[in-house]
Protein backbone atom coordinates (compact mmCIF):
# COMPACT_ATOMS: atom_id res chain seq x y z
CA UNK A 1 0.00 0.00 0.00
CA UNK A 2 1.30 3.44 -0.87
CA UNK A 3 1.55 6.30 1.61
CA UNK A 4 -1.09 8.49 -0.13
CA UNK A 5 -3.56 5.60 -0.13
CA UNK A 6 -2.87 4.83 3.55
CA UNK A 7 -3.27 8.50 4.50
CA UNK A 8 -6.52 8.85 2.56
CA UNK A 9 -7.92 5.63 4.03
CA UNK A 10 -6.96 6.79 7.51
CA UNK A 11 -8.70 10.14 7.02
CA UNK A 12 -11.88 8.48 5.73
CA UNK A 13 -12.08 5.94 8.53
CA UNK A 14 -11.22 8.52 11.24
CA UNK A 15 -14.06 10.80 10.10
CA UNK A 16 -16.49 7.89 9.70
CA UNK A 17 -15.66 6.60 13.18
CA UNK A 18 -16.31 10.05 14.67
CA UNK A 19 -19.61 10.33 12.80
CA UNK A 20 -20.68 6.93 14.09
CA UNK A 21 -19.78 8.06 17.63
CA UNK A 22 -22.00 11.12 17.14
CA UNK A 23 -24.84 8.93 15.85
CA UNK A 24 -24.49 6.58 18.80
CA UNK A 25 -24.44 9.48 21.28
CA UNK A 26 -27.58 10.95 19.70
CA UNK A 27 -29.21 7.52 19.79
CA UNK A 28 -28.32 7.18 23.48
CA UNK A 29 -29.69 10.65 24.20
CA UNK A 30 -33.01 9.75 22.61
CA UNK A 31 -33.08 6.36 24.35
CA UNK A 32 -32.34 7.61 27.86
CA UNK A 33 -33.60 11.21 27.86
CA UNK A 34 -36.21 11.89 25.20
CA UNK A 35 -38.37 8.95 24.20
CA UNK A 36 -36.98 5.74 25.63
CA UNK A 37 -36.79 4.15 22.18
CA UNK A 38 -33.75 2.00 21.40
CA UNK A 39 -33.78 2.39 17.60
CA UNK A 40 -30.86 4.86 17.51
CA UNK A 41 -28.68 2.61 19.64
CA UNK A 42 -29.79 -0.47 17.70
CA UNK A 43 -28.79 1.17 14.40
CA UNK A 44 -25.63 3.04 15.40
CA UNK A 45 -24.25 0.54 17.92
CA UNK A 46 -23.12 -2.09 15.40
CA UNK A 47 -22.07 0.57 12.87
CA UNK A 48 -19.88 2.25 15.46
CA UNK A 49 -18.48 -1.08 16.59
CA UNK A 50 -17.43 -2.00 13.06
CA UNK A 51 -15.93 1.43 12.39
CA UNK A 52 -14.10 1.34 15.74
CA UNK A 53 -12.41 -1.92 14.77
CA UNK A 54 -11.74 -0.60 11.25
CA UNK A 55 -10.12 2.52 12.75
CA UNK A 56 -7.80 0.41 14.89
CA UNK A 57 -6.75 -1.75 11.93
CA UNK A 58 -6.30 1.20 9.57
CA UNK A 59 -4.36 3.11 12.24
CA UNK A 60 -1.88 0.26 12.59
CA UNK A 61 -1.58 0.00 8.82
CA UNK A 62 -1.10 3.77 8.41
CA UNK A 63 1.44 3.84 11.23
CA UNK A 64 3.52 1.26 9.44
CA UNK A 65 3.23 2.74 5.94
CA UNK A 66 3.65 6.36 7.06
CA UNK A 67 6.39 5.46 9.57
CA UNK A 68 4.78 7.00 12.62
CA UNK A 69 6.71 6.89 15.88
CA UNK A 70 5.46 4.67 18.69
CA UNK A 71 4.09 7.64 20.71
CA UNK A 72 2.19 8.91 17.66
CA UNK A 73 0.78 5.45 16.99
CA UNK A 74 -0.30 5.02 20.62
CA UNK A 75 -1.91 8.47 20.60
CA UNK A 76 -3.79 7.59 17.40
CA UNK A 77 -5.02 4.34 18.99
CA UNK A 78 -6.00 6.13 22.21
CA UNK A 79 -7.98 8.67 20.15
CA UNK A 80 -10.43 5.89 19.30
CA UNK A 81 -11.79 5.83 22.84
CA UNK A 82 -13.09 9.35 23.66
CA UNK A 83 -16.00 10.50 21.50
CA UNK A 84 -14.92 12.42 18.38
CA UNK A 85 -11.20 12.31 19.31
CA UNK A 86 -10.35 10.65 15.99
CA UNK A 87 -11.25 13.95 14.32
CA UNK A 88 -8.83 15.76 16.62
CA UNK A 89 -6.05 13.28 15.91
CA UNK A 90 -6.64 13.36 12.14
CA UNK A 91 -6.38 17.18 12.12
CA UNK A 92 -3.31 17.06 14.35
CA UNK A 93 -1.57 14.49 12.16
CA UNK A 94 -2.45 16.40 9.00
CA UNK A 95 -1.14 19.70 10.40
CA UNK A 96 2.13 18.04 11.49
CA UNK A 97 2.69 16.41 8.11
CA UNK A 98 2.17 12.90 9.47
CA UNK A 99 -0.35 12.09 6.74
CA UNK A 100 2.02 12.77 3.88
CA UNK A 101 4.67 10.70 2.16
CA UNK A 102 7.44 9.74 4.63
CA UNK A 103 10.97 10.85 3.86
CA UNK A 104 13.10 7.88 2.77
CA UNK A 105 15.74 6.93 5.30
CA UNK A 106 19.41 7.16 4.29
CA UNK A 107 21.23 3.86 4.36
Amino acid sequence: MTAPVAARLFRIVAVAEACSWAGLLIGMFFKYVVVGDEIGVTVFGPIHGALFVAYLVVTLLAARVLRWSLPTTLLALAASIPPLATLWFERRARSRGQLSEPVPSAR
